[in-house]
């Protein structure tokens, strides 16, 4: 039997995934989670055999919740969803210890054969995913944004989301100082001067969702 561990922030979503998975008989969702920061608990506790994570979710994002669960367990078997599939944005997961990425455009039953393909130790992209796109070589702007850690990536998104460097701390649960220096680092990596050029290439590069707006 495979334990599943799904974390996403929409209980309909949830719901459906584990409808879907426990359908097949040899899965078995032995938690959920709405958050990031839920999900590494759960994950604690439960040590699932796979772990389905969204990308985007309100708070803390999927990608902090790979990078505490692959720092807590490198051998950990994460699996990212989202309903984006920019390249930079599956390249970043998969090189960040991702064992796959399903788009939650793609069939339903491309999660069932990333769940079992996970569990066996085998990288998987759904079916309109390629994994030739993700080798490529890639433009100057791409090749800046694969620079960025995991942490980063998360502080970008929650900038971009329009959060204070306070929120992001509080949010993270790590120092002021260590965002403002992280935030310095994405700022030089990705070559922006301010803040509306770091939203506006997260929206180019479906990091957030593009109609999300600053106030």
């Amino acid at each position: 039997m495979i334990r599943v561990l799904l974390v996403d922030d929409h209980p309909v979503v949830r719901a459906g995934y584990a409808r879907f998975l426990e359908q097949e008989g040899d899965i078995s969702v032995v938690a959920e989670a709405s958050c990031a920061t839920s999900g590494y608990i759960a994950y604690l506790q439960y040590q699932p055999d796979v772990t389905i994570s969204d990308i985007s979710m309100p708070t803390v994002g999927g990608l902090e919740l790979l990078r505490k669960i692959k720092q807590r367990d490198a051998k950990a078997k994460v699996l990212m969803c989202s309903m984006y599939d920019g390249r930079n944005l599956v390249r970043s997961a998969l090189e960040g210890g991702a064992i796959g990425f399903v788009t939650k455009n793609s069939p339903p039953e491309n999660l069932v054969t990333g769940v079992k393909s996970a569990h066996n130790g085998q990288r998987y992209l759904s079916d309109d995913l390629s994994i030739n796109q993700f080798e490529q070589a890639t433009d100057d702007e791409a090749d800046r944004i694969a620079q960025l850690t995991l942490r980063e990536l998360e502080i970008w998104r929650l900038l971009a989301q329009g959060c204070t460097a306070s929120e992001c701390a509080e949010r993270l649960n790590i120092s002021l100082k260590t965002v403002a220096n992280n935030q310095t680092q994405i700022k030089e990596k990705l070559a922006v001067n301010n803040t509306a050029a770091l939203v506006h290439m997260a929206q180019r590069h479906q990091l957030i969702n593009q109609y999300i707006s600053l106030s």
